[in-house]
């Protein structure tokens, strides 16, 4: 992930395509700051946005493509 003039990622969006989740979790699992949970259908939400370092882990991981983070580099601030 490209990041531009030393400006860190700021979350702009996570999108979940919950028809194409089948729930596996690995998402959850490898989300280092906790920020997606499975909800009570088994399907992955983004609990807690607020967390998140857009590291992408999430996009990734997912074996299913249910997932894209969304960065905005132009907000972020200078490292």
């Amino acid at each position: 992930m490209p990041e531009k003039a030393g400006k860190k990622p700021v979350l702009q969006e996570l999108r979940i395509n919950r028809a194409w989740c089948k729930g596996c979790g690995i998402c959850v699992h490898f989300c280092p700051k906790q920020v997606l949970e499975l909800d009570e259908r088994a399907k992955a939400r983004a609990a807690y946005p607020e967390r998140c370092i857009c590291c992408m882990m999430c996009e990734l991981r997912c074996p299913d493509l249910a997932i894209e983070v969304i960065v905005d580099t132009e907000k972020g601030d200078r490292s």
